[in-house]
């Protein structure tokens, strides 16, 4: 048995606080997936990880979506983010960076950290493995 299964004796109010909160994530990526430098992926996989506590349904919904499915079961398997997905979020971080410096025109000590911050981000991307069936 699935140890995130909902379970007979899980509270009701707890399962459809997790179907909520999948939901919300659900409708978050969709935006996501409509804006360049908010990711979709990422909430999918909160939603999925919501869904498989609350509705079995729902979970195989995003599973075996086209379009975000591939990605999830990557992830959810073999923690790999797929190559595509990587040069997405290492180009976004780099954008984003450089929106950040051209905007706030930030004090040398901000700049650094946050520079830090993302390239411990983009070492993390960087270093997952790419999967090795869902390409």
């Amino acid at each position: 048995m699935d140890q995130n299964a909902p379970t007979p004796g899980s509270s009701w109010a707890l399962r459809l606080g997790y179907r909520l909160l999948g939901a919300m994530l659900v409708a978050i990526g969709i935006v996501g997936a409509f804006l360049p430098l908010l990711p979709s992926t990422i909430f999918f996989i909160g939603a999925t990880a919501c869904f498989a506590r609350s509705s079995p349904a729902l979970e195989g919904w995003l599973l075996e979506h086209p379009k975000f499915g591939p990605g999830i079961r990557a992830w959810r398997d073999e923690r790999a983010i797929r190559p595509r997905a990587k040069i997405a979020a290492l180009c976004g971080m780099a954008f984003g960076y450089a929106v950040f410096l051209l905007s706030a025109k930030p004090t040398l000590p901000l700049a650094v950290f946050v520079s830090v911050v993302l390239m411990g981000c983009a070492t993390y991307v960087a270093s997952r493995p790419s999967g090795s069936e869902y390409d």
